[in-house]
């Protein structure tokens, strides 16, 4: 009986990670929701392997289960699966007398070579399959499928994309040029085609390992309407977007928000470090429009422990947000509010140091953080408590900052 239950590998499956089902079977996770794989580590020989029994959800835990199991009985027997699946076994076997990969990949570059631009790019050619093909190198042409594919580029695809997809490319060209000369049946799919193949196990290699890009914000100035909108909406989405917005905060640490960490008393609200990005407890002064989002949430309070609460026992899901936000059709993230209130902030002349300290940014190396203990607390206050003034039009009682400083 294996560890992993149909259940546990749906929860898997939504984080990176590398789950084991028990005698070298794993599900290997290596994109939610792009790149997961059952792999098979065992030893042979001395010698530590591991091959690919496909993707997931494809291939399913049984199937999984019982590709390994067939493997297994191999590697029980001393014999490696891959070495048998390339006839390097010493079995008796049936030869396909097909040209393995490396046979027809240098019959290939000797032909094309002469039309090249330079032999350098012939030794490219030469170079990369031998360091990133190693694998398939044996392998009859007519018998390298996806699997055998996939354990060639999963572990250089994010590390190297563009590597990855010269290499990718280059095996789909050989294994053309096989199936030109008839080595492979015309009708068999080429295993390293990216398009409506490859492109559905594998992120496209133009953004994998790319800077990601600033979110979207909404400039300041479009901030009050918004919010007025938002309170004619009145829902606990609505409510926690208002205040999310209100305290700048991330959108998870405003989610999970508990009843013990906003006491009305001291208008502040402590988000312990467990639920901070840098780890560090943090302290946010609650302007009254922020008190008046508490308030209502109190009065409709049950036995969920958090603020905005979601389903039985758990906050709302910051997917309530995102699609409260597209169903008003805003072009901005949540996370982009908080862009817009450090604009805000840089052109109201608030000290940087304090503005920083307001997004729970850290300021300066280890050293400069060692010495500036101080979280500034109140002097941020009257810094939130001007921007909830100017986003819910409260204008008469808005602070001056410049005077504050």
């Amino acid at each position: 009986m294996g560890k992993l239950t149909a259940r546990s590998v749906e929860g898997f499956a939504k984080r990176k990670g590398r789950y084991s089902d028990g005698d070298g079977l794993f599900l290997r996770v290596l994109d939610p929701g792009h790149r997961l794989y059952w792999t098979y580590r065992f030893v042979v020989a001395g010698r530590e392997r591991e091959t690919s029994l496909g993707a997931f959800p494809d291939i399913g835990l049984e199937q999984a289960r019982i590709k390994h199991a067939e493997l297994r009985a191999d590697v029980l027997k001393k014999i490696d699966p891959l070495a048998n699946r390339q006839g390097k076994t010493g079995q008796p076997s049936r030869p396909s007398g097909k040209p393995s990969f490396a046979t027809m990949a240098n019959q290939y570059i000797g032909t094309h070579e002469a039309g090249w631009k330079s032999r350098k790019h012939s030794a490219q050619w030469s170079a990369t399959l031998a360091a990133y093909a190693a694998s398939i190198t044996d392998t009859p042409v007519d018998e390298v499928d996806t699997a055998a594919v996939m354990n060639v580029l999963a572990p250089i695809w994010s590390l190297k994309p563009e590597t990855a997809n010269r290499v990718r490319a280059r095996i789909e060209t050989i294994i053309d040029a096989a199936r030109a000369l008839g080595h492979i049946d015309a009708d068999k799919a080429n295993p390293a085609r990216w398009r409506g193949h490859l492109d559905k196990l594998l992120p496209n290699p133009r953004k994998v390992g790319k800077p990601r890009g600033h979110h979207a914000a909404m400039p300041y100035a479009d901030v009050p309407e918004f919010m007025a909108k938002l309170a004619l909406l009145d829902t606990v989405a609505s409510r926690a977007l208002a205040f999310t917005i209100l305290t700048c905060a991330r959108t998870g640490e405003a989610l999970g928000a508990r009843w013990d960490e906003v006491p009305f008393e001291t208008a502040t609200w402590t988000i312990p470090a467990s639920r901070m990005k840098m780890g560090r407890e943090h302290q946010i002064p609650l302007s009254d429009a922020a008190v008046a989002i508490l308030r209502a949430q109190e009065a409709e309070r049950g036995s969920n422990p958090h603020v905005f609460p979601g389903r039985p026992m758990r906050p709302l899901s910051g997917m309530a947000l995102a699609m409260l936000l597209r169903r008003m059709k805003i072009d901005a993230t949540v996370h982009g509010m908080r862009s817009a209130a450090r604009s805000w902030m840089a052109d109201q002349g608030v000290a940087f140091e304090l503005a920083e300290a307001a997004l729970a940014h850290t300021v300066g190396n280890a050293v400069v953080q060692a010495y500036q203990r101080s979280s500034m607390l109140e002097r941020r206050r009257p810094v939130l408590a001007s921007w909830a003034s100017y986003v819910t039009a409260a204008a008469s009682n808005v602070v001056q900052l410049r005077a504050a400083q």
